[in-house]
């Protein structure tokens, strides 16, 4: 891992200062893993905007897209991103049976279980899910808007995943009641 600052509006480059700004106003705070982004403006840019569009510009339901985020998050082993994903998911009152199910990777009802073995499927393959995978997924109802919605969630998770496994983010402490670890098989890899 490599330190890094968690910028503040003090000590954000000049190009971030504005978007941090932005974030203090919506959230009442600025979150880590925003004021680790903030070094890279266009990264932190980026990734806001992508969060925008995973909310805004995609057909799913806050339900499967917080499936997608969260698959995401446990996949990477996202010890920042799976609580912040928590709380906007009982933000949004999702069930919490399928939040807690897709952070203990357990069993979710067929069609989320569907969206989840896509999610992961996109992951393994690199980007190159077999045919058997894209069926399952069509069998279960969703369709080439669904793949292209799914890659652009996913694409918004590399940018947070990646940052926090590589600056070892500290968790918020208003984040602090949905710590998460992974599982033992994950940490060690």
């Amino acid at each position: 891992m490599v330190t890094t600052t968690v910028h503040i509006l003090d000590t954000a480059p000049r190009a971030s200062v504005p978007l941090l700004e932005d974030l203090i106003r919506t959230y009442g705070r600025l979150p880590n893993l925003h004021g680790v982004m903030a070094e890279s403006p266009g990264l932190l840019e980026a990734y806001l905007h992508l969060h925008r569009l995973a909310i805004e510009g995609t057909a799913f339901t806050p339900e499967e897209r917080t499936v997608v985020w969260m698959t995401a998050n446990v996949a990477n082993a996202s010890h920042y991103c799976v609580p912040a994903h928590t709380a906007i998911a009982h933000r949004e009152t999702i069930d919490a049976r399928i939040v807690q199910a897709l952070r203990d990777e357990t069993p979710l009802p067929p069609r989320l279980e569907a969206l989840r073995d896509f999610t992961l499927a996109l992951r393994e393959s690199h980007g190159r899910p077999g045919a058997d995978a894209i069926a399952a997924f069509e069998a279960a109802g969703y369709g080439e808007r669904a793949i292209l919605d799914t890659i652009l969630i996913y694409a918004q998770k590399v940018m947070s995943n990646f940052t926090n496994a590589v600056f070892d983010t500290p968790t918020d402490i208003a984040l602090a009641p949905f710590a998460w670890s992974p599982k033992a098989s994950v940490a060690a890899q």
